[in-house]
């Protein structure tokens, strides 16, 4: 049955509520027929009663019951009143229709309100399709003198029927209006909806600035669109931390890949000796562990800073990471890069690796721009461990400041370096996503000072 019923379900929302709107115009119809009817056929039957009243008070003129017997006076309307009226004098028929028998179910039924001897109706159904109406009338007297009427109700009865028919004819005409009135003002109502889904269906929910909210909608419509909206956010973030990553690992793996592309290229100029093929092999092993690294730690942030960015990161001795970056870092000879500890034992709440990952991105340019020295200081702050990383280079140019931190933004291509412009970048958002912070000491002179905060760990 329920199989049954699905099938038989219109597939469409119009044609749904179309189905709705007619089942309940059906059944409110329904009620107000069976209503207007059952009301009318009252109606009509207390005009047959008034009626049947009426004649009996005009053959009541003809009655004298003055004297010892009663008598019925001869009149003018004698025949229209002999048709349809029973006179008795108690259960004595003194006066009846000439073509009523005697035993007939109207005689019968006439006999019987004249028992009662008070005014009461009864409807009598005879042979024929149609009934008949009778009333008795008692009046006042010491004959006990009532007076029975009939009306035939077949005249009523045809009114009553007409109208019935006629109002059966209006639900039908009212319930095939109501449901193509429905199904045209559903569809109306529908069109912004088909509008927005063609349009999420045309349009690129990435590259397009379009939204659905800009567009004017009714409330329900427009709080649709909202959250359609929202959802195109959500996506353009999502997909933009994957570009934003993607572009990250491209940055980070440049320099392993440039070392090994290096050492082969070099191993490869001339025939080396077993010295010189090992060491090249640790230096490609050291490249490949650092490209390692760097995935691990760009793939694990990125995976529980969408889970959970609360997560704790843990904690790193400071001082041995910055010594050993300090002491791996690529720079000119005419560069020195030395560490200045304010303390043997800082404890920051990162992991090591993120760490690293934190603070490369300030040492490359730092050795890229510097001149003659690069200094890494490393102290406690009030909650945190503070990082510093000082160049004497020509620091940054006050009109770049405002792009210095983002992605892509270089504030000279063209200064023969291979830089993309992700570091800094990368770095203030791998802070950020620890609680800590990255910054660029605008008084800082000569040269540039960018500083790392960090959470204690």
């Amino acid at each position: 049955m329920k199989a049954v019923l699905r099938r038989l379900t219109p597939r469409t929302l119009r044609g749904r509520l179309s189905l709705v709107a007619l089942t309940t115009a059906a059944l409110l119809m329904t009620v107000l027929t069976v209503v207007f009817n059952v009301m009318t056929d009252r109606h009509l039957r207390h005009q047959a009663d008034d009626e049947l009243h009426n004649r009996a008070a005009a053959a009541a003129t003809t009655v004298d019951a003055r004297g010892p017997q009663v008598r019925v006076l001869e009149t003018a309307d004698d025949q229209l009143l002999d048709a349809n009226v029973w006179i008795y004098a108690g259960t004595r028929v003194i006066e009846k229709p000439p073509s009523a028998a005697a035993r007939s179910p109207l005689t019968r039924a006439a006999d019987r309100l004249a028992a009662h001897g008070q005014q009461s109706c009864v409807t009598v159904g005879t042979k024929s399709p149609r009934s008949v109406r009778l009333c008795s009338q008692p009046l006042p007297s010491n004959h006990a003198v009532t007076i029975v009427t009939a009306l035939d109700l077949g005249p009523y009865r045809s009114s009553a029927d007409t109208l019935l028919l006629g109002s059966l004819i209006l639900d039908a005409v009212m319930l095939v209006c109501t449901y193509a009135l429905t199904r045209l003002a559903v569809g109306r109502a529908l069109h912004p909806v088909r509008a927005m889904t063609d349009q999420a269906t045309q349009r690129s929910a990435v590259a397009s600035a379009e939204r659905f909210g800009a567009a004017e909608h009714p409330a329900e419509l427009a709080r649709l669109g909202a959250s359609l909206d929202a959802l195109l956010d959500r996506i353009r973030t999502v997909l933009r931390h994957e570009q934003q990553l993607t572009g990250e690992l491209s940055h980070e793996l440049r320099t392993p890949l440039t070392r090994i592309v290096i050492e082969l290229d070099w191993w490869r100029a001339r025939p080396r000796t077993d010295d010189e093929t090992r060491a090249t092999h640790e230096v490609i092993a050291e490249a490949a562990q650092s490209m390692r690294t760097i995935c691990d730690t760009l793939l694990h942030e990125a995976r529980d800073s969408m889970q959970n960015p609360s997560a704790a990161a843990g904690t790193t001795d400071v001082v041995p990471v910055l010594r050993r970056m300090v002491r791996h870092i690529e720079s000119p000879a005419s560069v020195k890069a030395v560490l200045e500890a304010a303390a043997p034992e800082l404890q920051a709440g990162v992991a090591p690796a993120l760490l690293e990952r934190i603070v490369s991105p300030l040492l490359s340019n730092a050795a890229r721009y510097a001149r003659s020295s690069v200094t890494v200081c490393a102290r406690h702050a009030p909650g945190a461990v503070r990082i510093d990383v000082t160049d004497d280079g020509p620091g940054v140019p006050r009109a770049f400041l405002g792009e210095l931190f983002q992605p892509g933004r270089r504030a000279d291509s063209g200064d023969g370096h291979d830089g993309a412009g992700l570091g800094l970048a990368l770095a203030r958002r791998l802070a950020r996503s620890v609680g800590g912070e990255v910054s660029y000491d605008t008084e800082h002179a000569p040269g540039a000072r960018f500083s790392v905060s960090l959470p204690a760990g």
